[in-house]
């Protein structure tokens, strides 16, 4: 029930103290001091919600650019710490909080709004969709060999310092997220905040190595652990980031070689090659679940930044109470893999709401199956399977970083 005496406004300097203890009691931590997230707040865009003179809620964007299918680089609002406060939840401080951080992207001409989920009910029924089973816990043993057609490089790896690594992995990270559906560009602050080392970032497990092939690298942490049949330790994958089909293939039998360890574990795209290239897939444990989700802030303009497997002409009717622009029918035309987006008074094909839709963009979730799921209703036979095919992407998105 909403709360006609909330308020919001965005922060300054002097609000941080007790912005920082809001947020981190809506997670139920405490408070301690200056934390790492607070390094890329970005408070002209970050937001308070006040009853009264107490503050309640939290929320923040941050400024990033999102690879989509394609390759074109769109600038998106990163939307984090989201969090209400104790006490004060179920009271319209969350609904207040996405409906100005929406029109907010708007005003700035960002046309899609991103974010991770704490809990997988919230953020639906405000616009965002869930990009499917786009996050993978992969677990493999170490030794394995490749099949016979894999052929590694003699190409030298060499681990070195953070210091020494970091210009190289700005670089290689630059290029590479330019042609990875779902990556974000990254600034001094978020490359801080993905590496962040300290002792308390490590939970029990060794500090980050850094390892750098010619064309790629890869940052992992140790899991330490022996018994009185030798050593059990695990490498802990923080990201692998190649140029080159060789580099991938290069550093994977680097990790699986690693003297001492005797497993891999590592978040990783559903659709890493690794499963294929090793002798015994079934070796290779994957556990799935939700990763980003994607908000449509503007169809008119979003549907046309990425392009399309194949051609299409469907009249799309968008519902989307948060957003008001994007209500209403669209006639979404595609030749040659670009896209023309314009309003239209037609009869709609195909009937979604503004949450559906963001889910099917960077193509993870085909719009075949939100159908199934009664979720996309087909007006016209033959739309729906052929909107599908044209989402799809040149690969599963991915987003390897949280924010």
């Amino acid at each position: 029930m909403a709360d006609s005496a909330l308020s919001i406004r965005t922060i300054d300097q002097a609000d941080l103290p007790e912005f920082e203890k809001v947020f981190s009691w809506s997670f139920l931590d405490e408070p301690a001091g200056e934390q790492r997230w607070m390094r890329v707040l970005e408070l002209d865009r970050a937001h308070a919600i006040f009853d009264g003179d107490e503050m309640v809620g939290t929320g923040g964007i941050l400024t990033r650019e999102l690879t989509v299918p394609g390759g074109a680089q769109v600038p998106v609002g990163a939307v984090t710490v989201v969090g209400v406060k104790p006490g004060h939840r179920r009271r319209g401080v969350a609904s207040l909080l996405m409906k100005t951080q929406l029109h907010a992207m708007h005003e700035a001409g960002e046309p899609i709004g991103i974010l991770w989920a704490s809990e997988g009910a919230i953020y639906r029924r405000f616009g965002y969709g869930e990009l499917a089973s786009s996050l993978s816990m992969m677990k493999m043993p170490t030794r394995m060999p490749f099949h016979p057609g894999v052929s590694v490089s003699d190409a030298r790896i060499r681990q070195v310092t953070r210091e020494e690594a970091m210009p190289f992995m700005r670089e290689v990270h630059d290029r590479v997220r330019r042609a990875r559906i779902g990556w974000l560009s990254r600034v001094d602050g978020t490359w801080e905040n993905h590496l962040a080392d300290a002792e308390s970032d490590r939970d029990g497990l060794s500090a980050y190595r850094y390892c750098l092939h010619p064309q790629g690298y890869v940052v992992f942490r140790v899991k330490h652990e022996w018994d009185n049949s030798g050593p059990q330790n695990e490498l802990h994958v923080r990201e692998l980031v190649c140029e080159t089909e060789q580099a991938y293939v290069d550093l994977y039998r680097f990790l699986l070689d690693v003297d001492l360890a005797t497993g891999i574990s590592y978040f990783t795209n559903t659709d890493d090659p690794i499963v294929h290239m090793v002798d015994n897939p079934r070796k290779v444990r994957q556990e799935l679940a939700d990763a980003l989700w994607l908000r449509i802030v503007d169809v008119e303009r979003a549907l046309p930044l990425r392009r399309y497997q194949s051609d299409v002409d469907s009249v799309i009717e968008v519902a989307d109470s948060l957003c008001p622009w994007n209500s209403g029918r669209w006639r979404l035309t595609v030749k040659s893999g670009e896209a023309l987006v314009t309003r239209t008074d037609d009869s709609a094909d195909v009937s979604l709401d503004v949450a559906a839709l963001g889910s099917a963009y960077l193509g993870g979730v085909r719009l075949s199956v939100l159908r199934r799921a009664h979720r996309v209703v087909e007006h016209t036979a033959g739309h729906v399977d052929a909107l599908s095919l044209a989402f799809l992407g040149e690969h599963e998105p991915h987003c390897p970083e949280v924010f």
